[in-house]
């Protein structure tokens, strides 16, 4: 848990939630906190002890300690963008993600909606990818994509420096503080209408595609950014009150880009649904969802009579059988 994102704290949240959630009886648990500075393990009075970063083992108690599977909660860099799990690959340890290929590719936004648009089962919202080497053409976005837009670091998640632009001379602050988050940066085609999350998981040769869920902003909150996220001001309605037929394409589209996307482990993909025309929108790929205990995973798992203890139970046995 931890990382070197802007999620580093909501990470540590649901790696504290897997960690109280799991049966310390049939689990020798470790805390790994990934940070810049230093990776170390936690001990249960707060201790630090260093992880040695050769064979990702800690010493405690003059014995070195050697893991048999890292139940992967780093949201963003460097455990959702494909980092942990090449290292992990090297080392010969199992985990809980997808692989290496997967998660880079996911986690990069303007990247992965190329590649889903080219599969062809769902739309994808226009939007221009820029990079922080090169100069940007404020006038050349508008006239491509229009206002308002969305401006979001394209390596980057719980939509940290993410903004809503409705006016011209709001662009490029906007663009300038995703720059501050990432290296990269999409400007997004805004579509109007329903935003909708649906988990996805495979475990002992069974499928699970969660009912889906709907997140509401309240207040004066036009998106789920991060305050209506983590902070209350958002509700989130499980299973999603909406018509069947958009429920079940939500859940048969996950479905597919599972398998298309050849992902692992516990999966969620977001979606909004434009109410005017009846269309559906991909909008990204959550390889490393939240489990906090508030999270909309392991929410949707419940509503399928799936505890949360069992889901993490599942995770860890599915990445043990792979």
């Amino acid at each position: 848990m931890g990382g070197y994102s802007g999620e580093h704290d909501i990470s540590i949240s649901s790696g504290t939630q897997v960690y109280n959630t799991l049966d310390k009886k049939k689990y020798n648990l470790y805390r790994i906190v990934i940070d810049r500075k230093e990776w170390y393990c936690l001990t249960d009075n707060d201790n630090r002890l260093p992880v040695d970063r050769n064979d990702f083992s800690v010493t405690i108690d003059n014995e070195r300690v050697v893991f048999d599977l890292a139940f992967i909660l780093v949201h963003g860099n460097p455990g959702e963008n494909g980092c942990l799990q090449g290292y992990f690959d090297m080392l010969g340890m199992r985990y809980t993600t997808c692989g290496f290929y997967t998660s880079a590719l996911t986690f990069h936004k303007g990247y992965c909606n190329h590649v889903v648009k080219a599969f062809g089962i769902v739309n994808v919202a226009r939007s221009v990818l820029l990079y922080k080497s090169q100069k940007v053409d404020p006038e050349g976005i508008l006239k491509e994509l229009g206002l308002p837009v969305f401006v979001k670091p394209a390596t980057g998640g719980s939509s940290v420096a993410t903004t809503k632009v409705k006016d011209k001379e709001s662009l490029m602050p906007a663009i300038n503080e995703a720059f501050g988050e990432s290296e990269e940066v999409m400007v997004e085609q805004y579509i109007k209408g329903r935003e909708f999350d649906c988990g996805v998981f495979r475990a002992k040769g069974h499928k699970y595609v969660f009912p889906i869920t709907e997140i509401v902003p309240k207040g004066s909150h036009e998106f789920f950014d991060y305050e209506a996220k983590y902070n209350g001001f958002s509700d989130e309605i499980t299973p999603a009150d909406v018509d069947t037929g958009v429920a079940t394409q939500i859940q048969e589209i996950s479905d597919k880009l599972y398998d298309l996307l050849n992902c692992r482990g516990i999966v969620r993909f977001d979606y909004i649904y434009d109410t005017e025309a009846k269309e559906l929108y991909f909008l990204e790929v959550n390889t490393v969802p939240g489990q906090s205990a508030e999270s909309i995973v392991p929410k949707q798992a419940r509503a399928m009579g799936i505890t949360t203890e069992k889901l993490y139970d599942m995770a860890i046995e599915a990445a043990l059988e792979d």
